[in-house]
């Protein structure tokens, strides 16, 4: 099988490399500190300028990509680069239940998120929901065939504070057995948003809805939410693979220059065969990642079982690495002022969004009895 990558896409990696490198998200991160790292709406405007987003979009949708292999490629460099922009609550978890529905009915707004004037977030997530996305308590009563009264309580919505427009998840009033999505304006009457950052510098926020007007995306969302779990948990599975390779690249670099007992600590052996198991496990989860790529768009039983294969590893190898890399630095992991500090934080935090490495786990088994 030929891994390498067509002439396109190696262009589309040279220049998203050089233009996220140029970004310096990680110092930002650093010098920042409370304030709001994911609103900087130069960096925004720049990457919907070079196409970045709609490279996430399919072609239907008025993008340029939007193919599993586009996907990964993309956010293995956000990983890379530890970029903290909405990328995934917008062009991935917002848009998709929009194009994947009707790509016609929602141009104009696709149109819009591809050119970064408009930012998404899809909620799903409550209180007893876990990882199920399946689960809403949010209800939904009709107003007429196409509007909505949203009532209920999502919480940790990545994106939520920034986002023009909301995804809600909702179970139908009349009850048909399915769920409901619904397109919810961000500054919309009886809407109350509570913003906050993650420990991983992540923008996310608890909503409140209280009769709130919606429009109706699909009044069965069950098979979208599915495919838009399935792609967000992909990205964040080439997100770690990135991660995970600049932490290994430094701690390389650093046990040959770190000196104990008048020797660099990379001529001990045992710390050698240590980075040789990363190095192994991080392969293997690139491996797994690009296989979960090209079944992104496969039947759903067959597609899960490779997306929650890769969420797995990344979720399980990730806090291997992460675990690893602050030890053979030693203290100075732990200080704010490196980057391999927030890379840790960040590869932490991958495992728990949209379904840790115990679900995942369960899920292949299910799968594959």
């Amino acid at each position: 099988m030929d891994f390498n990558l067509s002439e396109e896409r190696s262009l589309l990696s040279a220049t998203t490399d050089r233009f996220l490198q140029s970004a310096a998200s990680a110092q930002k991160i650093i010098k920042g500190g409370g304030e709001n790292l994911a609103n900087d709406a130069g960096f925004w405007q720049e990457a919907s300028e070079l196409g970045l987003i709609e490279a996430l979009l399919p072609v239907d949708a008025g993008g340029l990509g939007g193919d599993g292999l586009d996907l990964a490629l993309i956010f293995e460099l956000l990983g890379k680069h530890l970029v903290n922009a909405p990328f995934l609550s917008t062009a991935i978890l917002g848009a998709m239940p929009l194009w994947l529905q009707d790509t016609q009915k929602f141009a104009a707004l696709l149109s819009d998120v591809g050119a970064g004037k408009v930012k998404l977030a899809l909620a799903i997530s409550e209180a007893d929901s876990r990882y199920d996305i399946q689960f809403a308590a949010t209800e939904a009563k009709p107003v007429d065939t196409e509007n909505y009264q949203l009532s209920g309580h999502k919480a940790v919505v990545l994106g939520a504070g920034d986002a023009d427009q909301l995804v809600v998840s909702a179970k139908m009033a009349e009850g048909n057995g399915d769920i409901g999505l619904f397109l919810v304006d961000g500054k919309a009457q009886g809407l109350k948003i509570r913003s906050y950052q993650t420990i991983d510098a992540q923008l996310a926020g608890d909503i409140w809805l209280e009769d709130v007007q919606a429009v109706c995306i699909s009044e069965k969302g069950s098979d979208i939410l599915s495919q838009t779990a399935a792609a967000g948990a992909l990205c964040l599975s080439a997100e770690a693979v990135g991660l995970m390779d600049v932490m290994k690249d430094a701690t390389i670099e650093y046990v040959k220059t770190r000196k104990q007992f008048g020797r660099s600590i990379g001529s001990f052996q045992v710390i050698q065969h240590r980075l040789v198991d990363l190095l192994m496990e991080i392969e293997q989860t690139r491996s797994a990642t690009m296989l979960a790529a090209a079944h992104l768009f496969s039947k759903p039983d067959m597609r899960d079982k490779h997306i929650s294969a890769a969420k797995n590893l990344a979720g399980r190898i990730g806090k291997l690495v992460a675990e690893e890399t602050i030890q053979l630095h030693g203290g100075i992991a732990m200080c704010w002022e490196t980057d391999i500090a927030h890379y840790a934080k960040r590869l932490t935090m991958i495992d728990h969004y949209l379904g840790d490495s115990d679900y995942h786990l369960k899920q292949m088994m299910r799968l594959s009895a």
